[in-house]
């Protein structure tokens, strides 16, 4: 929060990628394979 008053930055990018993580996450519940689930989130969201 201080940061936020000295340079006027925040992490709301950082935030705004977990979202989208979770939600990908949430919609392939049950996944077996963790290195498929793992390429396919490198590919859509790198």
């Amino acid at each position: 929060m201080v940061n936020y008053f000295d340079n006027r930055s925040t992490n709301a990018s950082a935030e705004s990628l977990n979202a989208k993580i979770k939600a990908f996450r949430s919609q392939f519940r049950g996944v077996r394979n963790i290195e498929f689930f793992l390429f396919r989130l490198t590919n859509i969201y790198a």
